[in-house]
């Protein structure tokens, strides 16, 4: 199922609990769209007494302040379950496969069975769970939202201590992303372990290094 409007997650909401499903969860990633780095889902079952609903949003939209904040917050009264597909991963099965492949592993780490499945964005493939897939839903839906900042931030924490093992890329100011800086180190130094080899801008980056390996 995919919905795109309030109303309708609403009436789904309304449904789920009319079913008795108690354990929604929602869930989200972080990494899709940058070059190096794993990318990481976030499944969150987020109790009704949280103490800052009212401050959930989608991640982007929240300074990196507010996201520690909410992400203490959630570690301390949400359960939580985060799961990562790898760079290698990514290379070899695609990066939808690889988003789905991370968040089945969000989820599994839950260590129970959830009722219902709220996760952001358009279908990427099947789960073994009750799906609803909410566009949009990281802006409208608390489950979603929490999940989107706890991916946000421990996937920036990655990148963080990848910097301190390859400080040349610059990976503490953008995270992966295909920066002009990202890609002017990629020409110069090549690829490192974490960089996603498929992705165009890797693949290009590195093609005037190997013309001037074979010109020498």
């Amino acid at each position: 199922m995919c919905i795109r409007t309030r109303e309708q997650l609403k009436q789904v909401l309304s449904e789920l609990k009319a079913l008795g499903c108690e354990k929604v969860i929602g869930v989200d990633e972080a990494g899709r769209g940058p070059i190096a780095g794993p990318v990481v889902a976030a499944a969150v079952w987020l109790p009704e007494s949280f103490s800052a609903l009212h401050e959930l949003r989608d991640s982007k939209v929240l300074t990196e302040k507010m996201r520690l904040r909410l992400y203490r917050l959630l570690r301390k009264e949400a359960i939580i379950g985060i799961g990562t597909a790898s760079p290698r991963e990514i290379d070899r099965l695609n990066i939808s496969a690889a988003t789905l492949l991370a968040m089945w592993r969000a989820i599994h780490r839950l260590k129970f069975e959830p009722d219902a499945v709220l996760i952001d964005g358009t279908p990427l493939g099947e789960l073994p769970y009750i799906c609803i897939w909410v566009i949009g839903g990281d802006a409208m839906c608390p489950q979603i939202s929490a999940a989107s900042i706890v991916a946000k931030v421990v996937r920036d924490q990655h990148m963080m201590r990848a910097h301190k093992l390859y400080p040349q890329y610059g990976f503490n100011s953008h995270k992966g992303y295909a920066t002009a800086l990202h890609k002017r180190m990629l020409v110069e130094n090549g690829p490192c372990p974490i960089h996603r080899l498929s992705f165009a801008p890797v693949r290009k980056a590195c093609i005037p290094r190997l013309l001037l390996e074979d010109a020498q």
